[in-house]
């Protein structure tokens, strides 16, 4: 038996190195990573900014506790009150744990208002964590196999329905929240217009229910502005992100703003390691960099490329339905399910992943070329191509 628990059905490679948009495995081989760890490595491999940051503060202080003040915490906590427009922040180890602060967060406004059964409106393929709470407000019926009895407290709604939201909040009085993401990342890259955005806050604002934005995956530049409700011109009362924000080093984020910035209490909420010096130290650094290198810009025009590119390169194929999706979060929606893609390109020496069954999703880092984004959409067409 392996000492591994046997949770991830794992391709057959072990990376040793990277470099940039480039990993290198055990075997010495190259591959060009157009997933980023699933969001993650937003500025690639082995950045030197946060590598020097990392080694700084490990020689410093790895970790105190949120007993006391921690100063890397403080200058991160204002980087991202500067580029976000929110109030304040609570900082978690993952994306889960972000969104768990955001659920409960909304939960306390309701119960503050005398609402003692809150329930926040979540939406149907949505994807927010594995944890109890988030696996709840998750949409996807096939993670949630095997754990139930799941928590009361959500109602979910076809996604870029409004009209689904005015009735249940016409429905039941107890709704506080409505909680979605601007893009899901996991179901299938679907994302929401300007006018549905747009249209959840005017409810929310409506009715004084807080609105959740799930950034986890597009947070951090990757959709082409810092956080992707920029580009619509309004915020969320609760924003979350993770993956990007640390380049690797696990960290997360629930920002919130107006009345939801002033819902916890000490002892309402807290996390051991979250915040430390060393996550938060490396973080600062993907901050920094982002927008000293200026990668939003970069990503919006490289994603722009990219989404040309596969247009012309795959003009008339029958086998490309749409291309979804904004910045560096690009989903190929094909006609048909390609399970074996994956391992496909993995032999081909290029990293990606397919989700919903029939969506290839590129992610490649923010600082991507365009001599790589070339070679990502050749790579990815003759596969497409090659499909039975």
């Amino acid at each position: 038996m392996q000492a591994i628990m046997n949770t991830y059905g794992r391709l057959p490679v072990t990376f040793v190195s990277g470099q940039g948009s480039w990993l290198l495995d055990s075997e010495g081989r190259r591959y060009l990573d157009a997933l980023s760890g699933i969001a993650v490595c937003g500025l690639g491999h082995a950045h030197p900014a946060v590598s020097a940051a990392i080694r700084e503060q490990a020689d410093k202080l790895i970790h105190t506790s949120n007993l006391y003040s921690i100063e890397r915490q403080q200058a991160l906590a204002d980087a991202l009150v500067r580029v976000s427009g929110m109030d304040n922040v609570f900082f978690s180890n993952s994306g889960a744990e972000a969104n768990e602060a955001a659920i409960k967060i909304a939960r306390k406004y309701g119960h503050d208002k005398g609402i003692h059964e809150p329930v926040i409106i979540v939406m149907t393929k949505a994807f927010h964590g594995r944890t109890m709470g988030t696996l709840t407000a998750t949409g996807n019926t096939k993670v949630q196999e095997g754990f139930g009895p799941l928590l009361n407290g959500f109602i979910r709604v076809p996604y870029m329905n409004l009209d689904a939201i005015r009735h249940v909040i016409a429905a039941n009085a107890n709704v506080v929240a409505v909680m979605l993401e601007p893009v899901q990342g996991e179901g299938g890259l679907a994302t929401a217009p300007a006018d549905y955005l747009k249209g959840v806050r005017a409810l929310c604002d409506e009715h004084q229910l807080l609105m959740l934005m799930d950034e986890v995956q597009t947070g951090n530049g990757r959709t082409g502005t810092y956080f992707c409700y920029q580009h619509y011109g309004f915020k969320p009362d609760v924003v979350t992100t993770a993956k990007g924000l640390g380049n690797g080093v696990p960290i997360g984020a629930c920002l919130a703003q107006g009345v939801a910035a002033d819902v916890l209490k000490p002892g309402n909420h807290g996390s051991t390691y979250g915040g430390n010096p060393l996550a938060c130290a490396a973080a600062l650094a993907v901050v920094e960099t982002i927008e000293k290198e200026n990668l939003c810009k970069n990503a919006e025009v490289m994603g722009a490329y990219l989404r040309d590119g596969f247009t012309k390169r795959l003009a008339g194929s029958a086998r490309l339905k749409e291309i979804r999706g904004l910045g560096l979060m690009i989903g190929l929606v094909l006609n048909q399910d390609c399970p074996t893609m994956m391992a496909d390109a993995l032999k081909e020496g290029l990293l990606l992943n397919v989700t919903s069954g029939n969506v290839v999703r590129l992610l490649p880092p923010l600082n991507v070329t365009q001599a790589e984004a070339d070679q990502i959409i050749e790579t990815v067409s003759q596969l497409i191509e090659a499909l039975s």
